[in-house]
């Protein structure tokens, strides 16, 4: 049974479920700690997963639904404040569910040496987060992370141009080998994994200090062009990232260990095409089976019911559906999974399902 070192997980990381009022800004607080990275959603209509941090700043909006480069969204995220941050007109929607997730870093940033790249790099390697901003160089090349442990999952973005975001997964590969493939969060229903990018990370898994580049990697490599970078490493008790086989069951679902009870997952299924990525949380799921609501990160749509059903357990999940996204026979499934709390604590007090 492992233990944790993060006793109260909304120290780093929390889904704040906030209601729109009549005028803006206003400011979104509960999170539990300063959030540097807010991933908002409108959750009872159509709108886009925009994602912002503190490395870029206020208002530079990224959305993973599309390839669109970095906006400037003067009314989106206008302030990152203490305990949350200020929400301008563009996402207060009055009498509206909103969900913002945030993940908390180390700030605005600063410079990191480590790569043949200098990266300005925001970290909290108590939680295994980092946020990591560098410029492309057309060449072979490597980016200093600051976790000071190997990441298991990375996703980069372009910020320059209209490129697709692109993640790395140590268990994304055909073999669960390393970073020799990468997949797409944005539009990416329609294809399983992106077997024709090997070069992405130059055929090489991250190390404690870097992660690698290739020359033809232009999405994430072109010469003079800003990207961001999202490192996550594994954390016993606080994250959790692999894969699971779905057995098409509804009654005896696959059930996925976390070491902790999940406040967010997001799943996708990596061995067939034209399906969405899933995401679900225990802010718009209170209680067993969390089948009333999930998203999907690469579309705009709003909240979905009654597929894709789960249950949220003490020591991680089980799949209580049959549909292909999440549960079809057979398949490889990606998931990522953030903690609520975790299953025992380094205060040896142990966490409870729902």
């Amino acid at each position: 049974m492992p233990y944790s070192n993060i006793d109260k997980s909304s120290d780093h990381f929390n889904v704040v479920k906030w209601t729109g009022t009549s005028s803006s800004p206003v400011d979104v607080t509960g999170f539990g700690h300063n959030p540097d990275f807010i991933w908002n959603k409108y959750a009872a209509g159509a709108g886009d997963h925009q994602q912002y941090d503190s490395v870029r700043g206020a208002t530079k909006m990224l959305v993973s639904n599309s390839a669109n480069a970095e906006s400037t969204n003067a009314n989106g995220v206008t302030a990152f404040i203490t305990d949350g941050f200020t929400a301008g007109s563009d996402i207060n929607v009055n009498n509206g569910i909103s969900l913002a997730h945030g993940w908390k870093a180390n700030g605005t940033g600063s410079s990191n040496t480590d790569g043949s790249i200098t990266s300005t790099v925001s970290a909290n390697t108590t939680s295994g987060f980092s946020i990591v901003k560098y410029n492309g160089t057309g060449g072979n090349a490597t980016v200093g992370h600051g976790l000071g442990v190997a990441p298991k999952m990375i996703i980069v973005k372009n910020t320059q141009s209209s490129y697709e975001w692109i993640i790395g997964h140590s268990d994304l590969d055909t073999n669960q080998t390393g970073f020799s493939n990468n997949w797409y969060f944005n539009g990416f229903a329609t294809g399983a994994r992106n077997q024709n990018a090997t070069a992405s990370w130059n055929s090489t898994s991250p190390t404690n200090s870097v992660f690698s580049l290739h020359s033809g990697a232009t999405y994430m490599n072109a010469s003079g062009e800003a990207n961001i970078a999202y490192c996550f490493a594994e954390i016993p008790g606080f994250s959790k990232f692999g894969t699971y086989r779905t057995n098409n069951s509804v009654t005896d679902g696959p059930f996925i260990y976390t070491g902790h009870k999940p406040k967010f997952i997001i799943a996708k299924n990596i061995s067939a095409s034209g399906y969405n990525w899933v995401m679900w949380n225990s802010a718009l799921n209170p209680r067993n089976q969390a089948q009333f609501f999930h998203h999907h990160p690469n579309t705009n749509d709003s909240w979905v019911d009654n597929t894709n059903m789960i249950d949220i357990l003490s020591n991680g999940f089980r799949l209580k559906d049959y549909q292909t996204a999440t549960n079809g026979g057979g398949d490889t499934i990606l998931y990522i999974s953030f903690a609520e709390a975790p299953l025992v604590g380094s205060n040896n007090v142990p966490c409870t399902a729902r």
